[in-house]
């Protein structure tokens, strides 16, 4: 093969690979979408949640700033990071700059309420922290969000079922 093939092909196989990191990085969002439970549209902003265990940050490097956010992964089992990303319903604007508490309860229980931090990963600000939940069965994430320049908050709540393995 040719120098100029060569350069050719790693070029296409770049492009081809970003297209497919793009439509793979759309997929939460639209399974978001059709899944009520993790998605909300309250006073003209979409509100979308998203749960995962904080064994997943674990194994990075130091260097990632995920493995930094929230003062670190928390020590201990049954750790769950809870994000919130918010854009405009008009615009599909991603919203930046707002202020976001996140409450997490197992139901019947009084829970816990955290300051949800500005996170920027893969350049897009999302809002998130860590939350410990140990028993299986449904959850009531209740968020709060102010935006900036408006007086009245944003409540939302999710409820979550938690199924540990």
């Amino acid at each position: 093969m040719k120098h100029d093939e060569l350069t050719e092909t790693t070029y296409f196989a770049s492009v081809l690979f970003g297209m497919l990191v793009a439509i793979m990085g759309a997929l939460p969002m639209m399974s978001y979408a059709a899944d009520n439970s993790r998605h909300q549209v309250v006073d003209g902003v979409d509100i979308y949640l998203g749960i995962f265990p904080a064994e997943m940050i674990l194994g990075r490097p130091k260097l990632r700033a995920e493995a930094e956010m929230h003062d670190g992964v928390p020590a201990g089992e049954h750790r769950y990071h809870v994000t919130i990303a918010l854009f405009d319903a008009a615009t599909g604007k991603r919203i930046t700059g707002a202020l976001v508490k996140g409450k997490v309860s197992e139901l019947g229980l009084s829970g816990i309420e955290k300051k949800l931090e500005p996170m920027l990963i893969a350049d897009a600000i999302s809002y998130g922290n860590y939350f410990r939940m140990s028993g299986t069965g449904i959850y009531r994430i209740q968020v709060q969000i102010r935006l900036p320049g408006v007086a009245q908050a944003i409540d939302a709540v999710f409820e979550y079922s938690h199924a540990r393995t």
